[in-house]
């Protein structure tokens, strides 16, 4: 895929599209209440987009809290995988992070998605640990990876 990916802070318009994208990703999908909710009321949030030729294809959450960092979510459209999409927006996060005086990020991945392992370790992300039975839908175990923030 050649197109540009524009990433850029998401909207309470966005919600609508985002939520399309959350549906197509998780079992266990966010509510529109709870992206309307981060974006509107959540001082600690910070919510991206991607987009190409004007449409949402992907996008990430992130909060900064003092000197940590976390990634909420990320998604992107099945039909988008694999572009570098994703990397783009933990990139830009990351950026944001750092901006505000976070030492380190975080995040929760399933044990199984051994893809975006992949994309995290690329990245520098280092495993820390393991949530016994994270995942409501099928009780599955989420490794825990941090990355510090130069």
């Amino acid at each position: 895929m050649e197109k540009d990916v524009t990433i850029r802070l998401m909207t309470i318009e966005d919600i609508d599209a985002v939520h399309f994208v959350e549906l197509q990703s998780f079992n266990v999908p966010w509510t529109k209440e709870s992206f309307y909710n981060e974006v509107v009321h959540n001082m600690f949030a910070t919510y991206l987009v991607a987009e190409i030729d004007g449409q949402i294809v992907g996008y990430c959450g992130l909060w900064v809290i003092i000197d940590e960092a976390q990634i909420t979510n990320i998604a992107v459209l099945p039909a988008y995988r694999g572009n570098k999409i994703g990397e783009h927006l933990l990139r830009r996060a990351r950026s944001i992070a750092k901006k505000r005086g976070a030492l380190k990020l975080s995040l929760e991945v399933r044990v199984s998605n051994h893809v975006a392992q992949g994309l995290y370790k690329k990245l520098g992300f280092e495993s820390g640990g393991i949530r016994k039975n994270y995942y409501t839908d099928n009780l599955e175990d989420a490794l825990v990876m941090w990355v510090g923030i130069s």
